[in-house]
């Protein structure tokens, strides 16, 4: 879908006949919130929305989305940037992630090359993401999100984040989901474990939101990766989670290299106990990837 009065392109993943999910992949917004593609709204099978884009409490937090704070030296988080001493300053150094080519483009799997550009227009870093939306059971699909990062300048490239520079518990940068609600209709639970303070800095496999409102829901992040990153969670403030790149350190990628992930989300309708949490799991482990076309 075009729109030319904002310029703004997405397109639909598709499960069934119904739009789970709209891919927005050429958006419209400030320079502020460092532009890029992400997703909004994610939904349930029936319909409801489980992804909040550019809230009044922090307006670059756009549905889903993969988002740094800092890539060299480039903000592709958006909003202000954590200086070591001084706190979180505006600055103009906020970066664009633009996309290049489809490589696929299909109701359920979208595939491109991006390039993330600095505020003075150097190239940093290519970007090759895929997308797929893959059907669970009758309340449950699961969003599946790889990505590989590849520093295009000839000097080693670091990703970094508020955490890796002394903020403590703000690690954050990488996938990252913006939930709706918050702590008061939601409950954070983990393999064994329940509670933001058990998780929020954790390597479990798999982190769930439980919402309890009107029209109840679960997320479940999965980290398929075998060394898998730091859980950063938020529930007081705001509904978000993501594994984090640089939770403590930052990750230095080579010339031509960079880091490779891929995170799966069950997304589910109900508000479903642990034992139907862990067989969602499952069911994502036993499912095959869907073909691309």
């Amino acid at each position: 879908m075009h729109d030319p009065n904002t310029l703004v392109q997405t397109v639909p993943l598709m499960l069934g006949g119904r739009t789970v999910a709209e891919y927005v992949w050429r958006p419209h917004v400030p320079n502020t919130l460092s532009p890029r593609p992400f997703l909004h709204p994610v939904r349930t099978l029936a319909g409801t929305a489980v992804t909040e884009a550019m809230p009044p409490d922090h307006l670059h937090h756009l549905g889903v989305s993969l988002a740094v704070p800092d890539a060299g030296g480039a903000n592709f988080w958006g909003g202000r940037t954590y200086v070591h001493g001084k706190g979180s300053l505006p600055l103009p150094n906020h970066g664009v992630q633009r996309h290049h080519r489809w490589e696929t483009r299909t109701d359920t799997v979208l595939a491109h090359e991006l390039h993330w550009i600095g505020p003075d227009r150097t190239m940093l870093l290519r970007e090759r993401r895929r997308i797929a939306a893959r059907p669970l059971d009758h309340r449950a699909w699961a969003l599946d999100f790889r990505y590989s990062l590849h520093n295009l300048t000839p000097e080693p490239l670091d990703i970094s984040s508020p955490g890796a520079k002394g903020r403590t518990g703000a690690g954050y940068g990488g996938f990252f989901w913006r939930a709706p609600g918050g702590e008061s209709d939601t409950t954070v639970l983990g393999p064994g474990l329940t509670g933001i303070e058990h998780l929020h800095g954790s390597t479990a496999p798999w982190l769930a939101f439980r919402n309890s409102g009107p029209t109840p829901w679960t997320l479940v992040l999965i980290n398929r990766q075998a060394e898998r990153d730091p859980w950063f969670v938020r529930g007081a403030d705001y509904l978000g989670a993501g594994p984090a790149l640089a939770w403590t350190a930052p990750l230095t990628a080579a010339p031509g290299e960079g880091p490779r992930r891929r995170i799966i989300t069950v997304v589910a309708d109900g508000d479903l106990g642990p034992r139907a949490i862990e067989d969602l799991v499952d069911a994502v482990a036993a499912s095959p990837a869907p073909r691309e076309a």
